[in-house]
């Protein structure tokens, strides 16, 4: 997640400065046809959301595909609508600081998961 955030915000870098406009209807159709799968792995995993780590990373990371397929449309009726690249770079920018944001929240909650069994391990090794 952490790799795909910072990507997207290098992309965002790059069409600031480039000044180039992407193709509408080219995010519209890979976004809606993007969306059509993610909400069922989503609700597929939504029961088993708090098992363990991964799964939970696995069901944020569909979360957020559903957020930024969302926004994607939205960016692409934006260019649409103004012919210009400034809402694309705007939800860009969103979308890779949801990512990365992700990301740092499963790195923390495996760092915890790691220093919890490393204790226990300590703890059974005194025993």
């Amino acid at each position: 997640m952490a790799v795909f955030g910072v990507g997207i915000l290098l992309e965002v870098i790059h069409k600031t400065i480039s000044g180039s406009v992407p193709s509408a209807e080219t995010m519209g159709i890979i976004g809606a046809l993007v969306l059509l799968g993610n909400p069922i792995c989503f609700l597929l995993l939504f029961r088993y959301r708090s098992d363990d780590l991964n799964i939970r990373s696995t069901w944020l990371c569909s979360g957020n595909d559903i957020l930024a397929n969302v926004s994607v449309l939205a960016a692409a009726a934006g260019v649409r609508m103004f012919d210009a690249n400034w809402l694309d770079i705007l939800i860009g920018a969103a979308i890779g600081a949801l990512f990365l944001r992700s990301a740092l929240t499963v790195l923390s909650e495996s760092f915890a998961e790691m220093q919890k069994l490393k204790s226990r391990s300590e703890t059974a090794a005194y025993l």
